[in-house]
């Protein structure tokens, strides 16, 4: 047996459903959902799924769930409700409790319009049923419109504050935020910092402005924050500072999210987002540089421990509840007024307690990668990280733009669509993203996510596990590319072997090219010095 955490793991194998924990005994985190209503917006995200499924199995006593969901892409909510449900993630849940949809009901909305598009009707039904909120709607393109970054990340989650504050017995609020909120700093604590607009100047600017000259002055409105995204998220939490103080409510924020470690299946991902999209990149042969320090620490977080640890704050902001509304110093009972109290802040990241590097991000990679390649792979690896820009943009003309426009060219000639040039630019554009964060490195600091897991008993560490103290990312990566493999590109382990005969044409592929391009060179050369000399 392998040990990830304190999960026992088949080594060499997938987790099954047979291999999920039997949830059978009372425990203190169960039990604060026991009888309990909860609203989640997100719900179709990658970290809402996870949120969904991991309540619905391990707390089987739980009354209703809300979701919050919108039409899009021409698919209607009811449509898009099935779908939650349809993927291996939902196995272990359909096993454990087949009945689960029951209990899972939908709210009609959308997070970019005011009062997040709730109807009076089901706003009362929030108000008057829901005990939990937990918030993980967000727009998380790096590159969307400050308008509607701002009315997503900003007002949709002010907006909810409002409802939550009429709700008539909301026992706990998880927003879910993100550790980069604060990118323009190097050490990053479990705090509140403070934005370079309000967020009442910002909402109002919005709205103000037409798009034209927004998009102008967008650059010097977000300063020294990389994209609209961190920079609202930085403004929505200054929001929940100065709106949330008499609401139980904590602040999520997670570093980069890759695939989960055993829950609800081992190595699931839905997303090409951040350090996936780079793994998966490498893989397919179609990445070959990025711009990165390899001695930077890669700050990246499983899922099911984004989860567990959010379920778990959830958890401490209901027991901090209890005492601070109940029970006074000396044994009276005091009121809700709780505005000196500090919102808690839970860094979830890895680098406090398990660092990785990039460099060693990409060595498990390669190493990983071939040992069950695709069938979809476009070429041999062939990666590196190269800090100089002059060498990366010589890189990615090289080995990324002329083969594409070779490529191309040979498709046009035979009659197929060129789809490599376009391709690529699709690449370009989020490798300059992703190299903002691989080109830079941050001190989180995670006392609070640490004091939290001290405080949980040993069987809720055992069911909600998200300590990364001693993480085997030797043994995650070997879920991890299977997980990729799998869930992300569709194609089954059973196929491996076809994936292999690939690999090898390509690696004889990959080598014979260079020979003949090191044969051409030798010739110009010799060529060259022959008229020299």
């Amino acid at each position: 047996m392998s040990i990830v955490g304190i999960h026992p793991v088949r080594k060499g194998g997938d987790i099954y459903s047979s291999d999920m924990v039997n949830i059978g005994v009372t425990n203190k985190i169960v039990d604060i959902f026991e009888d309990a209503t909860i609203f989640i917006t997100g719900g179709t995200g990658y970290l809402g799924k996870i949120f969904l499924e991991k309540l619905l199995r391990t707390c089987p006593k739980l009354k209703k769930i809300y979701i919050l969901l919108r039409s899009k892409k021409g698919k209607e909510v009811n449509e898009r409700f099935t779908e939650i449900f349809e993927g291996p993630n939902m196995v272990p849940l359909k096993l454990a409790n087949p009945k689960f949809l029951k209990k899972v009901a939908i709210i009609n909305g959308d997070c970019s319009l005011p009062d997040l598009g709730i109807e009076d009707e089901d706003k009362q039904r929030i108000i008057e049923e829901v005990n939990f909120v937990i918030h993980c709607a967000a727009t998380v393109r790096f590159d969307e419109t400050l308008k509607v970054a701002a009315h997503i990340n900003v007002r949709g989650a002010r907006d909810l504050l409002k409802i939550a504050g009429q709700i008539k017995n909301l026992r706990g609020f998880l927003h879910v935020s993100t550790a980069y909120s604060n990118c323009n700093r190097e050490t990053i604590d479990e705090t509140f910092y403070k934005p370079g607009i309000s967020y009442n100047h910002l909402l109002k600017l919005v709205e103000m402005l037409d798009d034209e000259i927004l998009e102008k002055i967008t650059p010097t409105l977000i300063g020294n924050w990389p994209n609209t995204y961190v920079f609202t998220k930085c403004v929505c939490e200054d929001m929940i500072k100065h709106e949330a103080q008499n609401l139980p409510i904590a602040v999520l924020r997670p570093s980069i999210v890759i695939g989960s470690v055993n829950e609800p299946v081992a190595g699931w991902i839905d997303n090409f987002y951040g350090a996936t999209g780079v793994y998966l990149g490498v893989a397919l042969g179609v990445l070959r540089s990025l711009r990165a320090h390899g001695k930077n620490v890669a700050e990246m977080i499983p899922a099911d421990y984004v989860i567990n640890a959010g379920l778990a704050a959830l958890w401490e902001t209901v027991c901090n509840k209890d005492v601070n509304h109940n029970v006074g110093s000396n044994g009276t009972e005091v009121g809700d007024d709780n505005e000196n109290e500090e919102i808690p802040i839970y860094n979830v990241v890895s680098s406090a307690e398990s660092p990785i590097t990039w460099d060693r991000f990409g060595k498990l990679g390669l190493h990983y990668a071939p040992q069950i390649p695709s069938e979809h792979q476009v070429w041999h690896f062939c990666f590196a990280l190269r800090p100089n820009k002059i060498h990366h943009l010589l890189a990615v003309f090289f080995l990324h733009t002329v083969p594409a426009y070779l490529i191309d060219f040979i498709c046009y000639c035979m009659g197929k669509k060129p789809m490599m040039v376009k391709g690529y630019q699709k690449i370009h554009k989020f490798m300059n993203v992703i190299s903002y964060f691989a080109m830079r490195e941050w001190k989180f600091h995670n006392k609070n996510v640490q004091k939290l897991w001290q405080k949980m008993s040993l069987e809720d560490q055992r069911l909600f596990q998200f300590s990364m103290n001693n993480f085997d990312w030797d043994n995650y990566f070997r879920y991890y590319t299977k997980g990729l493999r799998v869930y992300l590109l569709k194609d089954p382990l059973d196929t491996v072997p076809k994936g292999r005969i690939k690999y090898w044409k390509l690696f004889f592929a990959h080598y014979t090219v260079l020979a003949v391009l090191l044969f051409l060179c030798y010739k110009l050369l010799m060529t060259i010095c022959s008229f020299i000399f």
